[in-house]
């Protein structure tokens, strides 16, 4: 990944470590929709792993803003707004069936 090629300065150790974060919540919260105990717990769990793409994708679109070597940044954007999509069409379709 990007991170471990991002400048060693204060504010990009503050993004490494948020992106991080966001990034590998977004598996982790995905994984746990695969073994979701009802719908409800699933669509939770998407709507998670959602929120955090969402927050990947800002700390994403921050580097982008604050660095001068954007080739791998520009492509890891792109597929964040990939997965927000997908996992969007994914909550919304399991929330609509939930509430039927």
């Amino acid at each position: 990944m990007g991170v471990r090629n991002l400048p060693k300065g204060r504010e990009f150790q503050v993004v490494s470590h948020q992106i991080l974060k966001s990034a590998t919540s977004v598996g982790a919260n995905y994984e746990e929709a695969q073994a979701a105990v009802s719908n409800a717990d699933f669509s939770n769990k998407i709507a998670i792993s959602l929120k955090e793409i969402r927050e990947t994708n800002y700390w994403i679109r921050l580097i982008l803003a604050i660095s001068s070597k954007n080739d791998v940044w520009n492509s890891l954007e792109k597929e964040s707004m990939e997965l927000m999509k997908i996992l969007g069409t994914i909550h919304s379709k399991t929330r609509k069936r939930f509430n039927k």
